[in-house]
This record gives structure tokens, C-alpha cells and sequence, in this order.
């Protein structure tokens, strides 16, 4: 049978190189998979197909420079993690059989104790043992971060496997957006980085561990990982297993196009998903290590954790090209990499910048600025929800224009003249109480003001920043604006500093009438919560100094921080206390449930926003604007991919409704009153879509008319990131805290 597409041109901008130790691996690593039971009599592996697969090359390949011991080790860890896949495959995936599958996979977290002196349950199965004898191997030379970080990423590896199967048995196929969460948890790639750390003695400090700067490296990292995969993989998965988890699958779906035409697509979102972290490497890991006062050592460690990510990223390529268990005819004669006698690559050979790849990203820093593109494209929204106003709206819109003008919003602030940006007449116009009226039907007077003030501070503050910082690049000036912001929100109750401007005047207002109520714990969520969204705005100030249109994925995931719907959720959660423990909202389904209601929220503002923020303020963070720049089409056929997203991800909240929930509560066991808070709170992000979208159909924030008589009749300003700015759009969750 012949191969369905053409493999396309691969980027490849490292070097790959080989294990010396590779030899050693492969004696080792047979012996092991035997004592474990995966080879002759596990009904999945002969010993033919452990040497066809060539795990050892694999590592050799992605581990370049470790010793013979970790190599060997690293190397049992892969078995071990193909032989799962393979054996659930044949267990659960061919049968369909989910109740035995969960059962399965609840056995396996008992493997892996954080600390490997409490000891380990018997083995039923290979997939058990194998997991006890790594585990006992592995995590005495690592800290406790690490062990907790390592754990996670195996736990999400194993369960999530149940998504796909679920994906099986009801034959749907995931969105793109979906498709590439869930695969980072399923296709295993975060687990590979914390390998990575382990091989390359690269253990990352705690302070950074979480940082949005590796945090995005090692998403970048997976994502390239596993779409490569899949591109090698789809005769396999799709044609041979009926797998539905394949992102070519995925993306000719979505895009209705031939098979050829969304493994090009694939390969050009591996591409750009690449850049993405050469561009975090190079512009965002140095500034957080001296942020952080990080020493030399822990700096180098750092270091050789991104080096590593990139030698498996190279490794792995190379390992696809060769190995019998993937698609891979005549692609080493047309990608020949010579070795020479001390393992490494001609660098000639093993490096590849293809055309099409520097296109893209040309086109990513060359966009033009102010293009004229008349009044923005609206599509027809799919919205199944209706709004409901509060009936306190009209009293609501008096007071939020007071408490702005009281704030010090309506006029410019001492030392900072491009900070005029709001009068009345425009923030009577943005109307926030309306959306906020919308997002709490059922509010009280006072919990209506705080709501609609929340939205108040967020937007004038996302309007604010790019106004002050923007247009003079100021980053280091932006950073100490934003570092300010936590003083005025303290958690012990002691007194904020002396407001210097409207900014922090607003916020400490907003804090002491909200925070008061709250538990301590909930305090410091909804502090991080407001900080990440504060944060956001400086990494939109990053992207305009670099005059570059964000990669896909990072767009729509720092999206959701710049809208404000983090803290938004986390208000959400706030108001329902103790009463829904913390593993539900940690669990797949909601965060599937959340992400979906927020994408389409905020792919609906770039929609209205598009003239404001393309013509108007230049603005290169809209989603419109990067479909466009990735998928190189004009404006009308870049609104029609995002509307076709918007309605794919409202498919996805309403399939996660009806099917997917019922199944978390059973699976947990959740009691009724549990239940039934959850419901309730399906019925707020159903509120939450519906009145965003009446807000922006209602307001005069978008409209042509309103940018061309700005503040004082004079025309919308350049500013530069700007949108909805939701900071905190249910904030009355918080009284009830």
C-alpha cells in the first residue's frame, strides 16, 4: 500500500547527533523489556519488533551526550512508555472497553510515590512492573519538584489516553485547538522534557520551573514533537489502528482539504511552533534568569535544558526517518545525515532551513502597519444561549462613570502625557455595566458596580499600557508599572502605598472592596489571577517591539490571559468554596469545558476589534490577523477559518456538557450537591459567552464611527494591544468567597 501524502520539506535548524553509547543501550535495553514480561508471551511484542522499533537509536539520537548509564535508563523509560501504548491499544482502544481501561490506568499513579521508600503495589502486568523498577531508578538522584513536575506529566500521559478512546467509541474527530491540548498530555512530550532534565543534568530551579518563559518552551517543544509524529504516524494510526488523535486527521477535517494539503498545514504549524521557541529561547530565558537573580549554576542548568529540547527535537527526526514503525519511505535518500567516527553530524547535512519555513517567518515580521481595512467582518455567530439583563443596569452605568471619573481614568496623569486616553463621552459608550449586567443576571446593585468596575480598571489598563510604553518601546518602563500592581493588592490586610496614577488608584480601590471577604487562600488565587493577566500585557509590549505577528498556538493561549478569563474562572471557583474539591477542576473535561467558552470569546472580540486594532492602532495581536499571516489568505477568508474555530469550539462546550461531564462525575463519584454546583456553573459560562457577544454587538468600542471620533472628537489614537480587557468579569464570585 502506498504512502497517503508526500512527506513535506521538515525544518530542522539543530544538529543531530549520536549516543556513542548507542550499542550498550540496545544489549541493555532487550534484557530489561524481558525481565519485565513486555517481549515473548505479552501478547503485543515479540523481540523482532523491540529491534524493528530501535528504541535505543531513538535516545541515542535525542540524548546525544549523556553517559552509558542514563542512556540505558532514559532508554527503558521509552519501552516502557511505547510498550503502554501498544498495550492499551490491544487491551482497551480495539475492544472499546473504557470501564477496564479506567481501571487500568487508577492502578499505575500507586507506581510512582514521591517517595520511593514507601514501596510499590505487586505487578499485575508488565506495564506495572516496568513502572515500579524505573521509578525506583530514577527519582532517588531527583529533587521533590522534579518527582511531583514528573509524576503529573506520566499521570496526564496514562489518563488521557481515556479522551481518545472516549474520541473512539463515539467516532469525533477533536478541533485543532483541542486536538493540540490534549495531545500534549496524551502524546507524552511534557514527559520527554522532564527526561530531558534528567539526562542532561539540567534539573530546573524551582523559581522558573513554572515560568511562562520555559513553560512555553516546553509546550513549544511538545507540540513540535508530537505533530511531527504524527505526520510520520498516519498511515499507522489512521489507516491501520482507526485512531482519531492525529493532527492531519484533525486539520483535513477542520480545513475540508485533501490529505496532502493538511499534512502541509501540519508541517507548517511544526514549523512555526519551532520558531516559537527559538524566539522564547533567545529573547525571553535570559531577561527571566537575571530577573530571577538566578546563580551560575542554576543559569547553566537552564541552558542545558532548552539545549537538550533541541537535541531532541533534531534526535527525534532523524529516529522517525529510520524507524520500521512509522511512514517513512525514501525520506533518508532525499534527508541524508552523515556521521563521522565521534558521533556527531556534518553539520551541512544535519541542518535544514527550507524555503517555505523562512517565508513564514519573514511574513511574520513584516506586516504593514495601518492598512486600511474598512469596517470589520461579521460573520453570522452561532450563540444557543440567550442573555438576561440585570434589572439594575440603569443605575449601574451612572456609578461606573462616577467611580472612573473619581478614579482619575477621564483625564491625563501627573508625568504621563499620552495618558489622556478615555473622556465621559467614551466611557459612557464602552458601557461595561452592560456586560457586566449580562455576565450576572442575578447580581445586587452593589455587586453589579463591583463587576462593571473590575471591567472598567481591565480595559483602561489595556489601553493604557501600549498608549504609555508602546509607541517608545519601553519595556523596562512597563515592567516597573506592572511590579507596582501587586503592592496594591496585599494579602494580610496592611495598607497599599500612595496611588501615583489612576491605574493603581483603581486597582487598590477594587481590591479592598473585594478581597476583604475572601479566605487567605483565595486571596492569593485571585492575586495570581490578576497578576497573569497584568503580565500578559507585557508580553503583547514584547511581541509589538519585535513587529511580530504571533505563532498560533501562543496566540490563543496568552489570548485567553489578555482577555482576563483566567482570573475570570478562578473567580468562578472562588464563589463555589470547598463544596467541588480541586482534582475536578483540575480533571481534562473542565478545563476542555473552560478553554473551549473562553476561545470563543475571545476569537469573537478579534472579530469586532479587527478594524480598531489592524487600522487604527497597528496592531499585530488579533486572531483574524493570525490565521491570515499563517495560513498566507486574505481578510474575508481568514474571518471564515475563525468563525469555523468559534463554532467548532462551541460544539466542543456542548459536547463536553453532555458527554463528557456525566461520565467525570461518575468516574469521581461526585454527590449531588457537588453536582449540582457544577451545573450551576455551566450555566454562568453559558451567561459568560452570551453577554459578550450582546456587549460587543451593543456598545461603541468597534464601530467605524466610533474610531473616528476618539477622545475629544479627535480620532481613535494608536495605542497598540487592546480588546475586551475582561480582568475580572465576574467578580461579584468574589463576595461570596
Amino acid at each position: 500500500m502506498g504512502q497517503p501524502f508526500t512527506l513535506p520539506d521538515f525544518y530542522v535548524p539543530y544538529p543531530a547527533r549520536l549516543n556513542v553509547h548507542v550499542e550498550a543501550a540496545r544489549s541493555h535495553t532487550k534484557q530489561w523489556a524481558r525481565r519485565m514480561g513486555m517481549l515473548e508471551g505479552s501478547g503485543v511484542w515479540e523481540e523482532r519488533d523491540l529491534d524493528a522499533h530501535d528504541y535505543a537509536l531513538l535516545c541515542a539520537y535525542t540524548h546525544p551526550d549523556c553517559d552509558a548509564e542514563a542512556l540505558s535508563l532514559v532508554t527503558d523509560w521509552y519501552v516502557w512508555v511505547f510498550f503502554f501504548d501498544d498495550h492499551f491499544l490491544e487491551l482497551f482502544k480495539r475492544t472499546q472497553d473504557r470501564e477496564g481501561a479506567k481501571a487500568y490506568l487508577d492502578r499505575l499513579p500507586a507506581f510512582m510515590p514521591r517517595d520511593p521508600a514507601a514501596g510499590f503495589p505487586e505487578p499485575r502486568t508488565p506495564v506495572e512492573a516496568g513502572l515500579a523498577d524505573l521509578w525506583a531508578r530514577t527519582v532517588p538522584s531527583m529533587s521533590e519538584g522534579w518527582r511531583s513536575r514528573f509524576a503529573e506529566a506520566t499521570e496526564n500521559l496514562l489518563n488521557e489516553s481515556l479522551w481518545e478512546l472516549s474520541n473512539i467509541n463515539e467516532g469525533r474527530i477533536a478541533n485543532p485547538v483541542e486536538y493540540i491540548e490534549m495531545r500534549r498530555k496524551v502524546g507524552g512530550a511534557p514527559w520527554s522534557a522532564g527526561l530531558v532534565e534528567y539526562a542532561a543534568h539540567a534539573e530546573l530551579p524551582e523559581s522558573v520551573a513554572e515560568s511562562r518563559p520555559l513553560r512555553v518552551l516546553r509546550d513549544a517543544f511538545s507540540d513540535a514533537v508530537h505533530l511531527r509524529n504524527d505526520l510520520f504516524s498516519y498511515q499507522r494510526e489512521v489507516e491501520d489502528e482507526g485512531e482519531n488523535s492525529n493532527g492531519v486527521l484533525v486539520m483535513e477535517k477542520f480545513l475540508g482539504c485533501t490529505t496532502q494539503e493538511a499534512a502541509d498545514s501540519v508541517n507548517d504549524l511544526l514549523t512555526s511552533r519551532l520558531q516559537q521557541f527559538e524566539n522564547t529561547a533567545l529573547t525571553e530565558v535570559g531577561p527571566l534568569c537575571a530577573e530571577k537573580g538566578l546563580d551560575a549554576a542554576a543559569a547553566a542548568a537552564v541552558a542545558a535544558y532548552a539545549k537538550g529540547l533541541q537535541d531532541w527535537q533534531s534526535g527525534g527526526h532523524e529516529w522517525h526517518m529510520r524507524s520500521s514503525r512509522y511512514m517513512n519511505e525514501g525520506a533518508t535518500d532525499a534527508q541524508q545525515v552523515g556521521f563521522s567516527a565521534n558521533g556527531f553530524s556534518v553539520p551541512e547535512a544535519g541542518i535544514r532551513f527550507t524555503p517555505r519555513a523562512e517565508a513564514a517567518r519573514l511574513r511574520s515580521h513584516t506586516h504593514r502597519p495601518h492598512q486600511h481595512v474598512g469596517p470589520s467582518l461579521l460573520p453570522d455567530f452561532d450563540m444557543p444561549f440567550p442573555t438576561t439583563l440585570s434589572p439594575h443596569l440603569p443605575g449601574a452605568r451612572l456609578r461606573c462613570v462616577e467611580w472612573g471619573r473619581r478614579m482619575g481614568m477621564l483625564q491625563a496623569q501627573p508625568g504621563q502625557p499620552l495618558s489622556d486616553i478615555w473622556d465621559e463621552r467614551r466611557l459612557k459608550g464602552f458601557d461595561f455595566p452592560l456586560c457586566a449586567a449580562g455576565l450576572d443576571p442575578d447580581a445586587t446593585p452593589d455587586e453589579l458596580d463591583l463587576s462593571s468596575q473590575w471591567l472598567t480598571w481591565g480595559t483602561y489598563g489595556d489601553d493604557l499600557f501600549p498608549a504609555l510604553y508602546g509607541r517608545g518601546r519601553d519595556l523596562a518602563g512597563a515592567r516597573a508599572a506592572n511590579d507596582r500592581l501587586s503592592l496594591f493588592m496585599p494579602l494580610d490586610g496592611s495598607s497599599a502605598p500612595e496611588p501615583a496614577n489612576a491605574l493603581e488608584r483603581g486597582l487598590g480601590d477594587l481590591w479592598t472592596r473585594t478581597a476583604g471577604p475572601m479566605t487567605e487562600r483565595n486571596r492569593a488565587v485571585f492575586r495570581k489571577a490578576v497578576e497573569d493577566m497584568t503580565a500578559s500585557w507585557l508580553w503583547e509590549l514584547a511581541n509589538q517591539t519585535q513587529h511580530r505577528i504571533p505563532d498560533p498556538v501562543d496566540y490563543i493561549e496568552m489570548r485567553r490571559l489578555t482577555f482576563g478569563a483566567d482570573m475570570t474562572l478562578r473567580l468562578c471557583r472562588i464563589r463555589s468554596g470547598d463544596k467541588v474539591p480541586d482534582e475536578v477542576y483540575r480533571s481534562g473535561p473542565i478545563r476542555s469545558l473552560e478553554n473551549s467558552a473562553v476561545d470563543y470569546a475571545t476569537l469573537l472580540n478579534d472579530l469586532f476589534s479587527y478594524q480598531k486594532e489592524i487600522e487604527y492602532e497597528g496592531e499585530v495581536h488579533n486572531g483574524v490577523l493570525v490565521v491570515q499571516n499563517f495560513f498566507g489568505v486574505d481578510y474575508p477568508a481568514a474571518v471564515g477559518i475563525v468563525d469555523d474555530l468559534m463554532r467548532s469550539r462551541m460544539r466542543q462546550f456542548q459536547h463536553v456538557v453532555r458527554h463528557e461531564l456525566p461520565v467525570l462525575y461518575d468516574d469521581l463519584g461526585l454527590d449531588d450537591a457537588t453536582r449540582a454546583v457544577l451545573g450551576e456553573y455551566v450555566q454562568e459560562l453559558r451567561d459568560w459567552m452570551s453577554a459578550i457577544l450582546t456587549w460587543h454587538r451593543e456598545c461603541r468600542r468597534y464601530r467605524e464611527e466610533d474610531l473616528t471620533a476618539g477622545t475629544g472628537g479627535a480620532p481613535w489614537r494608536l495605542s497598540g494591544p487592546t480588546g475586551i480587557g475582561t480582568s475580572a468579569a465576574r467578580v461579584t464570585q468574589l463576595l461570596a468567597g
